[in-house]
């Protein structure tokens, strides 16, 4: 008989929110971005919620259009590495790019978390959309690596990271006072990569964790971030508009991950949403139209510029048909600049309903406790969702979701009431990863 699946949950901690005028709400914390109280508040909060991790998210560009909250930000390891010192069973994951990034440098620092947590770390693996971030990179010279090669690149990098953590196999520390041995030398296993984009001799000077090896997150919806996912991931962040679409994207990377020999339940799909909770129907309306109202126009069109490259919409007539961009995008937010042509063609939106539409997308998640915890539950029964990336983007939506909806969906069986595990691996129902040189070897 098979173990009854649980819902899994984590809080994106995003400071003053991921809407570009959200700061400006007299209930929200103008500073919340850099403000350590703000996270570890929000993350004791998931934890009191039961939640199997933290997220904190990230981006190599900005310019004076930037959302207020990526002008002026945490970088993640250091504000993951503080928040392991104020909790003790949440996991803590964060975005590192791999196009802009060394492979030792970033395994080192995923490792040393996991140890600082004592076995919560996780990496979410990025190939940074944004052309620009190459300025910022002394890569000026060279062009921002195309779509296809972000990702040739990351996977290359995702197999030096596994391969220099398991550079100390799990007994390799002896530690002996009296005979005078640290470490065995036959479970010290230098790398000696050699690949396409890079080369890495090793071995990693730190050993291996509680949970062996930081868990992978990967967060495109590309087909190329898709294959990348179900190849190499334990987890995948996403986001759907529909179950119909997130049901289609989930079977799709299961299905991959099946054909590349893994379990598929072994792959937790996760896709972010941003519930709205009000004792009635008519009090979360409220809390979004309180939101939306603080968007202008031209706000909006800078959000949606950053999608394609920053690009200048104002040069277009707001009330006609939205422009034709051709292959503007392609190289940057892939899935998602598709999703927008795509549902502008086909719904026939003005340029100023798809800036408005995009900078205040109006969530399915948005209701009483009741239809929340309802519509949560029917996405994952029909299989679109594992679990899903809480997000807030109204005052107090974290505290509300764990306060009001965990307790309904603890009620019906479908979410845990204690941590099962210490790790986040464990959290998530992971299995632990046998370092390569301790495998059996296979008898043919």
């Amino acid at each position: 008989m098979s173990k009854q699946r649980k819902l899994k949950f984590g809080a994106i901690i995003h400071g003053v929110g991921g809407n570009i005028a959200g700061w400006r709400h007299p209930d929200i914390q103008a500073d919340a971005s850099v403000s350590f109280h703000f996270y570890s508040e929000q993350a004791k909060t998931a934890e009191k919620g039961k939640f199997d991790l933290a997220f904190i998210a990230d981006g190599l560009h900005i310019n004076e259009k930037s959302i207020p909250h990526f002008l002026n930000r945490f970088e993640p390891l250091t504000i993951l590495s503080a928040l392991a010192a104020v909790t003790s069973r949440i996991g803590l994951v964060g975005t590192v790019s791999t196009s802009y990034s060394e492979p030792f440098t970033v395994s080192r620092q995923f490792a040393s978390l996991d140890h600082i947590s004592n076995g919560r770390a996780g990496w979410n693996v990025v190939t940074s959309p944004l052309e620009k971030s190459a300025l910022n990179f002394s890569k000026a010279i060279e062009e921002h690596p195309d779509h296809a090669k972000r990702y040739k690149i990351a996977a290359e990098y995702l197999e030096v990271a596994k391969g220099l953590w398991d550079s100390w196999e799990d007994d390799a520390f002896v530690r002996d006072k009296k005979s005078g041995v640290f470490f065995d030398p036959a479970k010290l296993h230098p790398l000696n990569h050699k690949g396409e984009f890079f080369s890495v001799a090793g071995p990693l000077n730190i050993g291996r964790s509680k949970q062996g090896r930081p868990v992978i997150f990967q967060a495109g919806s590309s087909d190329a971030g898709k294959t990348l996912a179900a190849k190499e991931a334990d987890a995948i962040f996403t986001g759907h508009p529909t179950l119909e679409a997130a049901q289609k994207f989930y079977q799709d990377v299961k299905d991959r991950a099946k054909s590349f020999g893994r379990n598929p339940d072994q792959l937790v799909i996760m896709p972010g949403i941003s519930p709205i909770i009000g004792a009635t129907a008519e009090e979360a309306e409220r809390k979004y139209q309180e939101i939306a109202n603080l968007v202008s126009i031209d706000k909006a069109l800078d959000y949606l510029g950053r999608y394609f490259e920053h690009h200048d919409f104002s040069q277009y007539p707001l009330d006609g048909p939205f422009p034709e961009l051709g292959e503007l995008g392609k190289n940057s937010f892939q899935s998602h600049t598709d999703r927008i042509k795509r549902e502008a063609r086909e719904q026939n939106l003005t340029l100023r309903q798809v800036a408005l539409k995009e900078t205040t997308p109006r969530t399915s998640f948005i209701g009483t406790p009741e239809k929340v915890a309802d519509l949560i539950q029917e996405w994952f029964d029909g299989r679109g969702a594992d679990g899903f990336i809480i997000g807030s983007e109204v005052p107090n939506g974290l505290n509300d979701f764990v306060d009001y909806v965990v307790p309904i969906l603890q009620e019906r069986g479908l979410y845990r009431t204690e941590y099962e595990a210490d790790t986040l691996r464990g959290n998530l129902g992971i299995p632990y990863p046998e370092n390569r040189y301790t495998k059996e070897p296979i008898n043919h």
